[in-house]
């Protein structure tokens, strides 16, 4: 639901709220990479430092991504990359056909994001089929050593 003053996001016709700033600063986001993120398949850009301003206007995301220079995230098929979802990112555009598929698990200090509203939680068969599908790619990543040729 979204209260008086929140700004909403739009994909695919739907419109989703934005969690409170007092959710997001409690809640660590894994990123589970079922592909290579790489310069061309369009990483994912952060601005360091930034999860420690809370949530930020148009106005002051613009002025931010003026002054500081972004961080590419590149993990490899396999990798975790954990962020605070607070920090300010964006996926770069891809410049291949490669896929970037990634899972997404958010972890908070609590299930109760304000009173009245809680966060939705992944029902025991929901997280058994994510565990199949992570380690079964992860059992298919080439190790580093191989790829580095010190195999």
């Amino acid at each position: 639901m979204l209260r008086s003053g929140d700004r909403g996001q739009s994909k695919d016709g739907v419109t989703y709220a934005h969690a409170p700033e007092s959710a997001l600063s409690q809640a660590l986001a894994l990123g589970l990479h079922l592909d290579d993120s790489t310069a061309e398949n369009g990483p994912l850009r952060v601005l360091p430092g930034t999860q420690k301003l809370g949530v930020l206007t148009d106005d002051a995301l613009h002025a931010l991504s003026t002054r500081i220079t972004p961080a590419e995230c590149f993990v490899p098929r396999g990798g975790v990359l954990a962020m605070r979802p607070l920090i300010v990112h964006v996926s770069s555009k891809s410049q291949s056909k490669a896929p970037r598929r990634v899972r997404h698990i958010e972890y908070s200090a609590s299930s109760e994001v304000q009173a009245g509203l809680e966060l939705a939680i992944a029902s025991e068969t929901e997280i058994a089929s994510f565990a199949r599908i992570y380690l079964e790619t992860s059992a298919t990543a080439p190790s580093r050593k191989a790829e580095s040729g010190r195999g």
